[in-house]
């Protein structure tokens, strides 16, 4: 309950994505698993400038791993991915891990999704940082991050199915304000500035239902990576 607003983590109100779901808690976050494909329907964090600051401090050095939690038939592994093309891309950022056990556990591929590199490495890197620094600004926010799969031919990667889209919602408690970036999964792809009424009527979630009506939080538009 301490990742998500109000204690209460995001309402499915699309019933196709129920089946083969597992909740997954970790110190740092918490996501939402499909069996149907192998990757997570969301990651929730509650980011504080505290822990940003020992995110800062904590040097990346952990290793990408099959979930030991999940079932095998549930799961991805290592080889899903092997020679993709795609990034193994974090949705739980390990740039906000506060301590080298909570990096560790971010780099878990219960928290993964394939993502094309110019967008893993560019844009939505910046995205990132930019929520990491208006965390430290604010002093607390709370985070969702998923993948759309819009459309019914999916592409694959190995075993596990490859996201349209990507999006991170965040909501800011004390200014009771949230807002959304939604990205396409391709190179030079379209991105967007969403309310959470609009994220919700492409996700089918509603990502803080513990948060009342929250005003529209103004998000800047992510530059590339320079």
């Amino acid at each position: 309950p301490a990742h998500f607003a109000a204690g209460r983590p995001p309402t499915i109100r699309n019933a196709r994505l129920l089946p083969g779901a597992r909740a997954l808690c970790f110190d740092a976050f918490a996501v939402l698993h499909s069996a149907a494909t192998r990757t997570p329907l969301y990651a929730a964090e509650r980011l504080t400038a505290a822990r940003v600051r020992i995110a800062r401090r904590t040097i990346r050095d952990s290793e990408f791993h099959a979930e030991p939690a999940l079932p095998a038939n549930e799961r991805a592994d290592l080889a899903d991915y092997a020679r993709s093309g795609f990034d193994r891309g974090h949705l739980a950022p390990s740039g906000d891990m506060p301590g080298d056990a909570a990096q560790q556990q971010s780099f878990s591929l219960a928290n993964i999704v394939p993502q094309v590199p110019q967008l893993n490495r560019g844009r939505w890197e910046q995205v990132e940082r930019v929520v990491r620094g208006l965390a430290v600004r604010r002093g607390e926010l709370y985070v969702v991050t998923g993948p759309l799969f819009l459309g019914r031919d999916l592409a694959t990667v190995g075993r596990v199915a490859v996201p349209t889209h990507v999006w991170k919602a965040v909501l800011d408690p004390r200014r009771r304000a949230a807002g959304a970036w939604v990205a396409e999964n391709v190179e030079d792809g379209a991105w967007r500035v969403v309310s959470l009424a609009q994220l919700s009527a492409l996700t089918g979630l509603d990502v803080f239902p513990g948060a009342e009506r929250p005003g529209l939080l103004r998000l800047p538009a992510p530059g590339p990576r320079r």
